[in-house]
């Protein structure tokens, strides 16, 4: 590691990543379910994409919000897995100076772009519950389009400071980012001038995206509980809330490790670096797999439709209707 240290440089060339500084001797261990979660997100995304395409059943506003989702759910792995694989299978620790920082933006874009999603598709389960016979009328695919721009703009309008703000900055003390990926605060922490701007600009995002988000899908999962609890029967209410279940789990999967990351990132000076790193990877990495089975066990068009797919023919067909039969019961 002594190779890499330089302190009399301004603003490098190239960055060095350590990848997990204390576990360098378990890199190659710990690439196992690092590209096994990767391959099972990818495979998963991609899973949801061609359903719904094949499906014109599907070509719905949820549908398309969760196609919207399973996009963002493959570009936030992919962004860092591949330069992470590279530094645990063959010690490529090099990114050149203009990748760190167009690794920084799109992390942190489309991890903004998913909060806005959920937003999305919160409102588009409110629309559904409260004022179901209006709902096509809503929710028409030219809002739904409109939506997914405005989601787009927000991430790259809060978002394209974060390396605007980082280029600025002298970088003359070390080129030696100590962690996996091109983590914003990590980058900024090695200029040898005051980045108190970006980092309270970066906590500004950070508290402004998931307290206005978390408002405005609290708002309508009050409004949605209810217009659940007027109705007249348990099962009726059990029913329809069961709709919302696969939302939820997916919301709570993705701030659940993000907030986790963000507090321990923020204040939890006494937790070691390696674990640090771990878990900014798994906030990453781990909901982008949960997001395709949550939807695929829960979501019964879509579970029926990958079992036909994957094993068409008239015996699967009949397995697949009872076993859907069943799993309602």
């Amino acid at each position: 590691m002594s190779d890499y240290n330089t302190t009399d440089f301004t603003n490098p060339s190239t960055f060095i990543l350590l990848g997990i500084p204390g576990l360098e001797t378990f890199h190659g261990w710990i690439s196992i379910p690092f590209c096994a979660v990767y391959i099972i997100a990818v495979l998963g995304n991609f899973t949801i994409l061609f359903i719904v395409k094949r499906e014109p059943s599907l070509h719905g506003p949820m549908y398309y919000f969760l196609c919207m989702l399973a996009i963002t759910d493959l570009v936030l792995p992919t962004s860092i897995m591949l330069k992470t694989l590279s530094i645990f299978w063959f010690n490529s620790r090099e990114i050149s100076f203009s990748a760190c920082f167009t690794q920084m933006f799109f992390i942190n874009c489309f991890t903004v772009i998913e909060s806005g999603i959920f937003v999305a598709m919160a409102f588009d389960r409110y629309v559904a519950i409260c004022d179901p016979l209006r709902h096509s009328t809503i929710l028409t695919n030219s809002l739904v389009a409109k939506t997914g721009v405005v989601v787009l703009l927000r991430g790259i309008i809060l978002i394209l400071p974060y390396p605007l703000l980082a280029r600025q900055w002298p970088y003359c003390k070390t080129n030696i980012i100590s962690h996996s990926h091109c983590e914003h605060m990590a980058v900024v922490k090695l200029a040898c001038a005051n980045i108190q701007v970006s980092s309270y600009y970066g906590l500004f995002v950070a508290l402004f995206v998931i307290g206005l988000d978390a408002f405005f899908i609290s708002v309508s999962y009050v409004q949605i509980l209810r217009a659940i609890f007027t109705l007249p029967r348990n099962g009726a209410r059990l029913k329809t809330f069961g709709t919302c279940g696969s939302h939820l789990c997916v919301i709570l999967s993705s701030y659940t490790p993000a907030l986790f990351s963000l507090l321990t990132h923020r204040f939890g000076h006494k937790v070691t670096l390696h674990f640090h790193i771990l878990t900014a990877n798994i906030y990453l990495l781990v909901p982008p797999m949960l997001h395709p089975i949550i939807y695929g066990v829960r979501t019964k068009q879509i579970r029926h439709r990958v079992l036909i797919y994957l094993w068409e023919g008239p015996l699967i067909t009949r397995y697949a209707h009872s076993w859907e039969v069943g799993y309602s019961g």
